[in-house]
């Protein structure tokens, strides 16, 4: 397990196949376009067929509810719009990050995210 300030990553007991990291890492990617649509879409979808796309989707799931949460914060508070910038920087750098791994076929967990989906 490797572990820093862009996350944790592991290796998967069963490797994932090519299909499973394509949409794994579509899990991630797509957030840029449909931030909460889109995992929770792959996540739906391949729950019962993929326990690593399962894993991603959840995981970028709550990632985006995470920062949907932290924005909104921000967005309330006049100081918080001048800190919305950096969130925005976190937020892509992160993104690619996860989506790097996910390619790489590694379970990767965000390193801040509340955990509402289980």
């Amino acid at each position: 397990m490797q572990q820093n300030l862009l996350g944790t990553d592991e290796s998967p007991i069963i490797p994932p196949t090519s299909d499973e990291k394509t949409l794994a890492l579509l899990a991630h990617v797509l957030t840029f376009v449909f931030p909460i649509l889109a995992p929770l879409v792959i996540y739906l979808i391949k729950k019962n067929e993929s326990t690593f796309v399962a894993y991603h989707a959840k995981e970028s799931l709550n990632f985006q509810i995470t920062m949907f949460i932290i924005c909104f914060v921000l967005v309330i508070t006049v100081i918080g719009l001048l800190l919305l910038w950096v969130v925005g920087i976190i937020y892509m750098v992160l993104i690619i990050v996860a989506t790097i791994r996910a390619g790489e076929g590694k379970l990767y967990k965000y390193p801040f995210s509340i955990r509402l989906i289980k």
